[in-house]
């Protein structure tokens, strides 16, 4: 089977199955990214493995699995909120366990811990908040942002490979180009557009300042997984998904795209 048809199979299979787990229910949606965030940590303490650093990948995992445990069920009632201030006293435990490790670069095995779960699980975890409006799940707004991020790195794709001459980061992603960013940009406004007549509980200006906001912090999201993979020498996160790579390179523009969406839609849409 060539890589294309790879491709084509498995994206569709990912993509019917997110929006299928969001349109069911918060419930299955939660379940299904709890899985892929907890994927996405392996990968990322597998990718940063080495001679000298070794993050403690079973607390990292515990800890990242509460986190977004918690981090849901906060978003989903106000009876919850408390369980956030138990996360502190949590984290000092990965600390503690590294006093008993016994390894080489003890600080340093710290902070890649912690580093995974503040890069993967908490974008994951804050999807759940992003599915949250006037206080109900509302999958229109999940299933929207979505649609934006897979819009602006499709677009971005095909522009890039019909007209793209401008590199954008050629230190860090050389095919990357201003043509692709500016046609999967513009592309998305458009998508925006669609959206804002069939989902109406976020008003247009709304929509395209989210979908602004995709496009930048997706874009960077992308540049920065290129950045850590690079600067670790391999070409993909894992080979979980035939013909894409890992969790991680699948969902890198989630990762830096959902924390400003949810500050976006907590204080000026959900007020």
């Amino acid at each position: 089977m060539s890589n294309l048809w790879q491709r084509l199979i498995t994206g569709t299979i990912f993509t019917g199955g997110v929006i299928a787990s969001i349109w069911y229910g918060p419930l299955s949606f939660q379940l299904l990214f709890l899985l892929a965030a907890l994927v996405s940590l392996n990968e990322f303490y597998t990718l940063v493995s080495n001679a000298e650093n070794q993050p403690n990948k079973m607390m990292g995992l515990i800890l990242g699995a509460i986190t977004y445990v918690f981090i849901s069920l906060s978003s989903f009632s106000d009876e919850h909120p408390k369980l956030l201030v138990l996360l502190a006293p949590l984290s000092v435990l990965i600390f503690i366990a590294e006093l008993y490790r016994k390894k080489q670069h003890p600080f340093g095995n710290i902070g890649y811990t912690l580093l995974g779960i503040l890069y993967v699980i908490i974008p994951f975890a804050l999807l759940s908040s992003v599915s949250v409006h006037d206080g109900v799940h509302d999958r229109g707004i999940l299933l929207g942002y979505f649609f934006l991020v897979w819009s602006s790195d499709s677009f971005a794709y095909v522009f890039g490979n019909l007209m793209g001459k401008h590199r954008l980061f050629e230190r860090i992603s050389p095919k990357k180009s201003w043509e692709g960013v500016i046609g999967g940009g513009l592309s998305t406004l458009g998508i925006a557009y669609l959206l804002s007549l069939y989902q109406q509980q976020i008003d247009l200006t709304s929509w395209l300042i989210i979908a602004l906001i995709i496009v930048v912090t997706g874009i960077l999201g992308d540049l920065c997984e290129s950045l850590l993979k690079r600067s670790l020498g391999v070409k993909d996160s894992g080979n979980i998904l035939p013909g894409h790579g890992g969790l991680l390179d699948r969902f890198d523009a989630l990762f830096l795209s959902v924390p400003f969406v949810w500050a976006y839609l907590a204080y000026f849409v959900n007020k």
